[in-house]
């Protein structure tokens, strides 16, 4: 993985598979920071692993994506309230006029953002069978252990949604799906209820936005975090190609195979061809050039898809 960038007014204090975080330059090392900046990445990673190469504007896009998105949710209509989002202004008032937050290096693949306290789960909401998911229903048939009825086919969809929550691991190690009673034990009761019916309420708003769009959202992970005032906030991306799986509509109408049914607009791609080409020991492959042009070519498809 490339080193972080260094940017001015920013010292980097992590990077994770794909997004990089800085604090203030000046902040010093044992303060809590009140403002973070968030870069996007153009790395890809699948199965726990960072890939090569990196998809060619991607960072841009999942950034603009998340903006959208967040904006969006920020905004209560037809009777849905607004979803507090950690995003704040990139620019300040100072002596000398406004000073810009965000370094031209990262522009447009960055967010400033509040400081939180992180929850450690990564909130997941299924409204289609696909995935870990599917393997698991052949096996078992559950999902994260949730009984699901007989006779479901890959890719079909639930009779509802269903909150399926993991503990967020170590870099390096897998997030472990857990049930939502051991939630209850890691954040306690109150908040477990909170992250499952906002990740719940989000994902109904998203997928209906989705369907406007000719698009099924057939799944999406949320992170969120607690600000100074205990308020619940959503974090991190949000309903972005890495963070959820994007069906067209219209093939999933008329498909006959779990491929033409499932016909994507997020990372499926990479996942599709590095699972036919690696056993998931040792190194990754590098991805073909083919690989990686055609999944940057449906991450731009779905941004201009859903904001049209």
């Amino acid at each position: 993985m490339t080193s972080p960038l260094a940017l001015p007014g920013w010292r980097h204090i992590y990077s994770g598979k794909v997004r990089d975080l800085y604090v203030p330059a000046d902040l010093p090392a044992d303060a809590p920071a009140e403002r973070m900046l968030v870069v996007a990445s153009d790395r890809v990673s699948a199965f726990d692993h960072v890939l090569e190469p990196g998809i060619p504007d991607k960072g841009v896009l999942l950034t603009t994506l998340s903006l959208w998105w967040f904006d969006r949710l920020a905004t209560g209509s037809g009777g849905t309230r607004g979803i507090p989002n950690h995003l704040l202004s990139d620019h300040v008032l100072g002596a000398d006029g406004l000073r810009e937050l965000i370094p031209a290096e990262v522009t447009g693949r960055a967010m400033v953002v509040k400081g939180l306290r992180m929850q450690p789960i990564e909130c997941v909401v299924r409204g289609y069978l696909t995935g870990s998911g599917w393997a698991e229903y052949q096996a078992d048939g559950t999902v994260c252990g949730i009984r699901l009825p007989a006779g479901l086919e890959n890719g079909d969809r639930l009779p509802e949604p269903i909150y399926t929550p993991a503990f967020k691991a170590p870099m390096g190690e897998h997030d472990e799906n857990i049930s939502y009673e051991r939630t209850v034990e890691i954040v306690g009761a109150d908040l477990a209820a909170q992250l499952r019916d906002l990740s719940l309420e989000i994902y109904a708003r998203a997928a209906r936005v989705a369907e406007a769009h000719g698009l099924i959202l057939a799944d999406t992970k949320f992170e969120f975090g607690l600000d100074d005032s205990g308020v619940l906030t959503l974090a991190d991306e949000v309903l972005t190609s890495d963070s959820s799986r994007y069906w067209d509509a219209a093939a999933w109408q008329s498909g006959t195979t779990p491929s033409e049914r499932m016909a994507s607009f997020d990372k499926q791609i990479v996942r599709d061809w590095l699972a036919a080409h690696w056993d998931k020991t040792g190194t990754p492959p590098e991805l073909p050039a083919e690989i990686v042009e055609r999944t940057a070519d449906r991450y731009r498809e779905l941004l201009a898809r859903l904001t049209s």
